[in-house]
């Protein structure tokens, strides 16, 4: 498999998603937004609180499949795979980069 070339704000994420919610937090600007199932979270302490629901609602793994550039969006194309209903998925992770940190993200199917 080859590996592919993320920005490295995008390859801190995908590093730090299995590790701990503070770990992944440090990938994003103080003012970032996760927009994920619906739900929006702003700032470094909703992004937390964010990973550490679902870390605790489900165990996952996301390996990166693709990355493009989309109207100054980097869209990574991901399989997660997991204990939740419908695993695995493909998803799309759209990264908005602001200074080497992440400023926004949203996930869709």
């Amino acid at each position: 498999m080859h590996s592919l070339n993320l920005p490295e704000p995008i390859a801190a994420y995908f590093a730090a998603e299995p590790q701990t919610s503070d770990a992944l937090a440090r990938c994003f600007t103080p003012q970032a937004s996760v927009k994920d199932e619906g739900q929006t979270h702003t700032g470094l302490a909703a992004i937390e609180a964010w990973k550490a629901a679902s870390s605790t609602k489900y165990s996952h793994a996301t390996q990166p499949l693709s990355v493009e550039r989309d109207a100054g969006w980097q869209v990574v194309r991901a399989r997660v795979s997991g204990n939740f209903p419908g695993s695995p998925v493909d998803l799309h992770y759209r990264f908005a980069l602001e200074r080497g940190l992440i400023a926004s993200l949203e996930i869709t199917a």
